[in-house]
């Protein structure tokens, strides 16, 4: 999943994109509200966290143009304005959440998985596949009741899959969708991935399309 945040603060900025990417996140960072529409137009981003008072641009004039252009991205708004009129114009101009600085990472984190199950049309934070089951919130994964453990990027990416079985992303799709900027991206790194969720699970979890990419096996009961 790929994530974009909009935050001048440096200290909020590198915190979030930090926890974020160890949470398994894909992570880019603005710190200017003039570089939004550029960076959504060449993206492909599953949810935006918004500040309102930005250099540039302020969150209320990027997320009204969002919304008058049809974009509908989930948006977080993240700010320090608690005033009631703040939150209710930020939600009636098509904001998903509201959320108040200083802020718990845990609560952050939470609010961001519900907004993602909420544009999946999930109702819970576990997806079920055959016999394979993952948990975007405690990071577990089985198969057929075995539990086993997964690295954060080795987890995202499974997740993706997950999301679309039978949908085949190439090499350059995952690595847009695991990958933020300033992030190293070994030339193999997907292969490495892939390779270690088959060592656990089973060489068939994942299939490769030859000269296309790859996709989640239909019914991943393989072990």
């Amino acid at each position: 999943m790929r994530l974009l945040i909009v935050e001048d603060d440096i200290m909020i900025g590198e915190t979030l994109q930090r926890a974020l990417r160890k949470s398994g996140y894909a992570v880019d960072w603005l710190q200017d509200g003039r570089d939004v529409e550029l960076s959504l137009q060449n993206s492909d981003y599953a949810l935006l966290i918004l500040d309102l008072g930005l250099p540039g641009r302020n969150g209320f004039s990027i997320l009204t143009d969002l919304r008058m252009n049809g974009n509908d991205i989930p948006v977080l708004i993240l700010t320090a304005r608690n005033a009631i009129a703040d939150k209710v114009s930020g939600l009636d101009m098509g904001a998903d959440d509201y959320m108040l600085k200083p802020f718990a990472l845990e609560e952050l984190e939470a609010r961001i998985r519900l907004l993602l199950r909420r544009k999946n049309g999930q109702k819970t934070t576990i997806q079920n596949l055959g016999g394979l089951s993952i948990d975007a919130a405690s990071h577990k994964v089985s198969l057929k009741n075995q539990a086993y453990t997964f690295s954060s990027k080795e987890f995202a990416l499974l997740t993706i899959l997950m999301e679309r079985p039978g949908v085949i992303f190439s090499r350059a799709q995952l690595e847009e969708k695991l990958y933020g900027w300033n992030e190293e991206v070994a030339s193999n790194a997907i292969e490495v991935h892939i390779h270690q969720i088959r060592k656990k699970l089973g060489k068939d979890i994942i299939k490769n399309i030859r000269n296309v990419g790859y996709t989640l096996a239909e019914d991943p009961e393989i072990n």
